[in-house]
């Protein structure tokens, strides 16, 4: 006939309840040295009797072992408090980012309706000081574009009047710099006197010349008969 399933509550017989204590203990004791003896575990395991009296075990020592219990459960509170406050963080900013989305895409319907009635549309529900408070805005638009326009084309033609003055004092220096190169570079002229040629002799002139020898010498002639 197999054990009895026993009734786990207070023992109230002093006597009883001292004993099974007492080998509860010394089981629970050898139980967590053989834990951390197969599987090489720290462990620590701390007794108070209804007397208080204390009883301990440890793997190795009890100081190491609380201080290492103390930091981990620190640093799991203090973990789980951070994750709390990241939820409570990330709760309220979901609001905070609902919220503003909402009136993102209030604006954003607010500027869209307000860029087709600068088209001439959407002007169904627009009030007469509406409507004229629009003509305003596009008649000033439109003043602003044609004196953008007019800024434009003075800009353009200044910029032309500049390039032609640019051109005009290019070519000018160009005209001037041929010209020095035409003077420093032109046809010498030559100031040498021309050969003699020796003339042909002209019969008449030779003819002269001859009847001069002839008149000398029959003067000369005379002369000497004379004398």
């Amino acid at each position: 006939m197999g054990r009895g399933r026993i009734e786990i509550k207070k023992i109230e017989n002093i006597n009883s309840r001292q004993v099974t204590f007492s080998k509860r203990r010394n089981g629970l004791i050898k139980k967590a040295k053989e834990l951390s003896i197969l599987c090489d575990a720290e462990v620590a395991l701390i007794i108070f009797s209804s007397t208080g009296k204390i009883y301990d075990f440890s793997s190795v020592c009890m100081e190491q072992i609380l201080s290492r219990y103390g930091y981990t459960t620190a640093s799991t509170e203090h973990k789980q408090q951070r994750e709390h406050q990241l939820l409570i963080c990330a709760s309220h900013g979901n609001e905070a980012v609902l919220r503003n989305d909402d009136s993102m895409k209030g604006e954003l319907e607010r500027l869209q309706l307000a860029i087709e009635r600068l088209k001439g549309k959407e002007l169904e529900g627009m009030s007469f000081p509406d409507l004229i408070s629009l003509e305003n805005q596009l008649n000033e638009s439109l003043h602003s574009v044609k004196d953008q326009k007019t800024q434009i084309l003075l800009n353009q033609i200044e910029r032309s009047r500049i390039q032609e003055k640019k051109a005009l004092e290019e070519n000018q220096i160009l005209r001037k710099q041929v010209e020095m190169l035409g003077r420093g570079s032109g046809p010498k002229v030559l100031n040498e006197r021309p050969q003699d040629s020796s003339p042909e002799a002209d019969p008449e002139s030779s003819s002269s010349e001859e009847d001069e020898n002839d008149n000398e010498e029959h003067h000369s002639d005379t002369s000497l008969q004379l004398g």
